[in-house]
């Protein structure tokens, strides 16, 4: 073999029509085995630094999100108030400075406490010379002492009633009648058994109180020396399930009817395992069922969004965009909480701060608009808040711009991170997401339905966790019917009171001035 040969066997001969490599005017007999070598070590290096460089930028952008998470609480994200820890945000809001002093302002009303009724009993206090004079007597019959100043003391006895129930025979019948039999009324049916005023009480203080069943046992056998089992508690709030039940598809059909509704989900444990509470609501009812999946799955057990017809406020959550039967709109309070995260993790994305402070301007505007009487937006206003809108974005797209395509297919979807995510959100769902200044019926968040699901979080904290998905979903439906009930003006232990009395419908029918 000749010294070429022997050098053209480092490359092959694709290598030696590189341009790069004829360029450099190593080619031919003039090419020693030495220099052949440190351009094969060249080209490898070469490639080496690419490929770290590209690792370089894939670890410093996973960085920058580990960054992100840690600086997300629940004031510039979707993470709820209970991951927060120990370490509580300070509290944020977007509301700017009035000028005006903390505290009532000149005009306001006030407010104090009521007296429920008419005195149960007077105590009259004399002054304390009168009270040794010999003379009280007569100065007490001819009525000298007027009242100059009333006050009053507010206070509850709480008292045990036991009836005793008794069936009665006559020992002779002057109408010669054999089979004389009295019977109990319905509902006593036990030698000892407790009222339906205990089984609403236990009932409330397990459903809209939120407190475990030990803590009732001990709470009612101190006030009241009822001392009540766990399997007692656990059928109490049975029963009054029982008592609501039959209105539940009635509160589920009207809210199929209204033109807006609220929907939400939370995850609670049941017997160890997650399941899903789904929550439907509008401002005068309140539906909500136990399901083991969270998605469509667990919605269309809900029965309320699939078969509705009006407009359905929620979050960004996927699977409600598969119902196509409903107008969707946007909670915008979630909007401003991602905006404040990239506000505080990319201060130089200014799209961000100018995106937040216009959903304040049009919610401002709207209720400028609300307040002298209107029913909608003028044509102005939306055309401007329009154009503005898009600026908004276009900037975005400037300053967050989507990630290039990559070279080799990869499986799953592109990752482009959270900011850009948003972005394009915002471009898709621009009729959703301003959908509560376009019509003035929708509102700004979506806190209806997070307010109607906050009950089931306390009580899991409380609790711990419900014994089974029966006991789950009577839970949910004793808390569904006195929420409705609250939203009517009717208090809770009237409104289950009602419910025993046979009159549950009523009270989901009557709509009575807001009660504290």
């Amino acid at each position: 073999m000749s010294n070429s040969e022997a050098h053209t066997s480092y490359f092959d001969w694709q290598e030696f029509q590189n341009p790069e490599f004829l360029h450099s005017g190593l080619s031919g007999s003039s090419i020693s085995e030495e220099m052949c070598v440190l351009w094969k070590k060249i080209r490898t290096l070469t490639q080496e630094n690419a490929a770290l460089v590209e690792k370089v930028k894939e670890q410093a952008a996973r960085i920058l999100e580990l960054e992100r998470r840690l600086g997300l609480n629940s004031t510039n994200s979707s993470k709820p108030p209970s991951s927060d820890g120990y370490a509580k945000p300070n509290p944020k809001s977007q509301r700017q400075r009035s000028g005006k002093k903390p505290g009532g302002q000149q005009g306001h009303t006030g407010a104090h406490m009521d007296i429920p009724h008419d005195p149960d009993e007077i105590l009259k206090h004399l002054p304390e010379k009168c009270q040794g004079c010999p003379h009280l007597s007569s100065c007490q019959e001819n009525r000298y002492f007027t009242c100059t100043e009333s006050r009053y003391v507010v206070d509850v006895e709480v008292t045990t009633k036991v009836t005793e129930h008794q069936t009665l025979q006559p020992n002779h019948c002057p109408c010669n009648e054999t089979d004389l039999k009295a019977h109990f009324p319905e509902g006593v049916k036990a030698y000892v058994q407790y009222g339906d005023s205990v089984t609403v009480l236990a009932g409330l203080l397990s459903t809209y109180g939120a407190i475990s069943y030990e803590r009732i046992h001990v709470i009612l056998g101190s006030l009241m020396g009822v001392h009540l089992s766990t399997g007692t508690l656990v059928s109490m709030v049975s029963r009054c399930s029982k008592q609501v039940g039959p209105v539940m598809e009635d509160i589920q059909g009207l809210l199929k009817q209204n033109d807006v509704n609220h929907y939400d989900e939370t995850g609670v444990r049941v017997n160890g395992r997650l399941y899903w509470v789904h929550n439907a609501s509008s401002t005068y009812y309140t539906y909500q069922t136990i399901s083991e999946k969270r998605g469509v799955e667990g919605i269309d057990e809900n029965g309320v969004l699939g078969e509705s017809q009006g407009i359905a406020v929620h979050d960004f959550w996927t699977p409600y965009w598969r119902y196509t039967n409903v107008t969707h709109a946007v909670c915008a309070a979630h909007l401003l909480r991602e905006l404040e995260g990239i506000r505080e993790n990319a201060p130089n994305h200014t799209w961000a701060t100018e995106f937040l402070v216009l959903l304040l301007r049009m919610k401002a505007q709207k209720e400028k608009d609300l307040s002298k009487g209107k029913k909608k937006a003028s044509i102005y206003s939306s055309h401007k808040f329009a154009r503005e809108y898009y600026r908004i974005l276009r900037e975005a797209d400037i300053q967050c711009p989507a990630p290039p395509k990559p070279t080799e297919k990869k499986r799953g979807r592109e990752k482009k991170g959270k900011e850009r995510s948003l972005i394009e959100r915002l471009q898709t769902h621009k009729a959703e997401v301003d959908r509560y200044f376009t019509e003035y019926r929708v509102p700004f968040d979506n806190n209806q339905a997070e307010r109607d699901i906050r009950n089931c979080k306390t009580k899991a904290k409380v609790s711990g966790c419900f014994r089974s998905k029966e006991g789950a979903q009577d839970y949910l439906n004793v808390s569904s019917f006195i929420s409705t009930a609250k939203k009517r003006g009717i208090t809770a232990f009237k409104a289950l009171k009602a419910a025993f009395c046979g009159m549950a419908r009523i009270v989901i029918e009557t709509v009575f001035p807001q009660t504290t």
